[in-house]
């Protein structure tokens, strides 16, 4: 336990300055995010036109999208690319020789950059929420247990599925491509573009089989109140299956595409 704690202070600092050292980086990143969460509430309330689509009112899709913006700058990870870079690169063969679980490693570089993120972020959601203030006079926020686990659970479940995404890199030549394609399913069935509620049945049902609706779609709806108490157990069990799943696909590619590695570099 001492040495853990050792490692976590020493990767956490080290990645703390690294970020803190790309800072304009860090606001590119942020503004791509912003840029979707900025647009869609005046869409959506312009299609709306004073009334309501599937139930949901103007001031209910600016709330959405509000809470949308803050559950996904903690939970939504996107550091594929640099595991892609590092294997690309060689680089991944120094991680894989020193006395540090390169899961851990990761899960430290990724608390790190979030909080990064959060002191970036932060100033800019507060210049948004107020611009958008007028359109929702009494939001209604539910934070229970619940919506607060499934927003824990959304970001390690984003955190593992990438991770286990991310050994794709040491089977495949090119994976970029790949990584690209991961983002039409996500954005759609995550909730992040639309609401799932506003999709047909059969676009609906389909989100439920992928994981990308519990990652930020279920915290969401749970803190704006649109998923009851009764649903939360099985939505959080759904979490927690998923997590698991992605661990296991994880450590199996981990395992065998160490041994496929070459490591070569460019």
């Amino acid at each position: 336990m001492a040495v853990a704690l050792r490692q976590f202070r020493a990767l956490l600092s080290i990645f703390l300055q690294d970020g803190l050292a790309y800072k304009a980086s860090g606001l590119i990143w942020v503004m791509t995010d912003v840029a979707t969460a900025v647009a869609m509430p005046m869409v959506m309330v312009a299609a709306a036109k004073g009334g309501s689509i599937k139930g949901l009112t103007g001031a209910d899709f600016v709330l959405y999208y509000m809470v949308m913006l803050l559950v996904t700058s903690f939970v939504q990870c996107h550091f594929m690319w640099d595991v892609a870079f590092e294997v690309k690169e060689g680089i991944f063969s120094s991680h894989i020789i020193r006395p540090v679980n390169y899961l851990y490693y990761k899960l430290v570089h990724n608390l790190a950059w979030r909080i990064v993120r959060t002191s970036i972020f932060f100033p800019l959601f507060l210049l948004i929420l107020w611009a958008y203030a007028p359109w929702v006079p009494n939001p209604q926020i539910h934070l229970t247990w619940f919506s607060l686990l499934a927003v824990f659970l959304g970001h390690i479940l984003s955190f593992m599925f990438v991770m286990a995404m991310a050994m794709l890199a040491l089977f495949l030549q090119e994976v970029t491509s790949l990584f690209e394609l991961y983002y039409v399913p996500m954005l759609f069935l995550s909730g992040q573009m639309f609401p799932v509620a506003i999709f047909p049945d059969w676009v609906r049902n389909l989100a439920m089989f992928f994981p990308f609706y519990y990652t930020t779609g279920v915290p969401t709806e749970m803190l704006i109140g649109k998923i009851g108490l009764a649903q939360a157990p099985m939505l959080l069990g759904i979490q927690c299956a998923w997590i698991l799943g992605s661990y296991i696909a994880f450590k199996i590619m981990f395992h065998y595409g160490t041994r496929y590695y070459t490591g070569v570099g460019m």
